[in-house]
């Protein structure tokens, strides 16, 4: 599994190239790609941290008005390359919000982080709306792309509410959590939906988040629980610049995995759900700048996802947990003019032209439960 923020780079000329080429890494398998920005309001112009496909609007009169265009042009190309998406329900349409404005930012490495969370980031004025219009995008797919087909694929929503991802609450997550899968599920009964994928571990919003799936009142049905296939939270390195030299910070992402494992393993009717890592990354801040992140260009990267995978596997033996798959959070940034920008603020590139492959991730609070 792989990912990244902007989901409009996919259908560029490297982006389809890379697309291919992960596809290629495992014969026979399925390589899945999750990213966000698949619902935000936009002309589908890429920029650094931001991507868009215009799926939903609103007329004068406040009726919905669906675009499929842009977002059938990316998962067409995940499929034409040989990758099925890990569909991240997100994030906020502009005319559903209820802070629209500001709406797009324009951030860049050397800004404050929380300047991204914009008007895309807030809970719907209208969760029936927002309910179906994640049903006319799945309907639309299912039509598109075929039961059997979408029925791989994974269906959660958002990204790391637990953090400014989410300007509503926990509770509101939850509610639009449910009102979301509803969606899918009305429109395919068999979909494999999940979630949280949070930033960390999750501690307790993640475990008030699986007591709610198993036995809270669903808000978009009434009924017990919410359906619940999959279970995903992120968790990241920490590397450092010691004496001249990068040292990578392998325990940080094994402690946020061995805290996650854990949560699951204590409910016993969990135990055997397939888990997620739906970001795992040497570290927690690509947009970052520093010598820490001077493994990025270098074998470090390869050995420490060998060695840091190796020991997933151990800590799922720990816990007798079902550890399904790991998701990096990388991708590549395509076109000169943004290559200028983004090398004049500190990135390393990896090809000499044309495009820049980058190890992706958020960053996250350096706490308990989080990566």
């Amino acid at each position: 599994m792989f990912g990244a923020d902007e989901p409009n780079f996919a259908y560029m000329k490297d982006g389809k190239k890379l697309l291919a080429e992960l596809s290629r890494l495992a014969p026979g398998r399925s390589v899945y790609f999750r990213t966000h920005n698949l619902l935000t309001s936009g002309d589908g112009t890429p920029a650094l941290k931001w991507g868009s496909t215009n799926a939903y609007r609103e007329d004068e009169k406040g009726n919905p008005v669906y675009d499929w265009t842009i977002l059938d042009r990316i998962f067409d190309t995940y499929l034409q390359q040989g990758l099925k998406p890990y569909v991240q329900i997100g994030f906020m349409p502009k005319d559903l919000s209820t802070k629209p404005l500001p709406y797009q930012h324009s951030w860049t490495p050397t800004a404050k982080y929380d300047e991204i969370f914009t008007g895309w980031a807030y809970p719907p004025k209208d969760y029936a709306k927002w309910g179906e219009l994640v049903y006319q995008w799945a309907k639309h797919c299912v039509e598109r792309y075929g039961r059997a087909e979408v029925e791989q694929w994974y269906w959660e929503v958002w990204n790391e509410a637990n953090i400014g991802y989410w300007r509503g609450t926990p509770e509101e997550f939850r509610k639009l959590h449910d009102f979301a899968i509803a969606g899918v599920r009305r429109a395919l009964p068999t979909a494999r939906v999940g979630g949280p994928d949070t930033a960390g571990s999750g501690g307790q919003f993640m475990r008030d988040f699986l007591e709610h799936c198993l036995r809270g009142e669903n808000y978009a049905t009434g009924a017990k629980g919410t359906p619940l296939d999959f279970i995903a939270f992120h968790a990241k390195g920490a590397p450092r610049f010691v004496d001249g030299h990068v040292q990578m910070g392998i325990a940080n992402q094994l402690r946020t995995i061995d805290a996650g494992f854990q949560i699951v393993a204590s409910y016993p009717e969990l135990k055997g759900k397939p888990i997620v890592i739906g970001e795992s990354d040497p570290d927690g801040c690509a947009a970052c700048q520093g010598p820490q992140l001077g493994y990025r260009n270098t074998t470090m990267y390869s050995s420490y996802t060998a060695a840091s995978v190796a020991r997933e596997y151990e800590l799922a033996d720990k816990h007798g947990v079902n550890f399904d798959a790991a998701l990096t959070w990388a991708f590549e940034f395509e076109g000169a003019a943004l290559l200028r920008r983004l090398s004049g603020a500190g990135y390393q590139r990896h090809r000499p032209a044309g495009a820049q492959r980058l190890s992706h991730a958020q960053p996250h609070e350096r706490s308990a439960s989080g990566g």
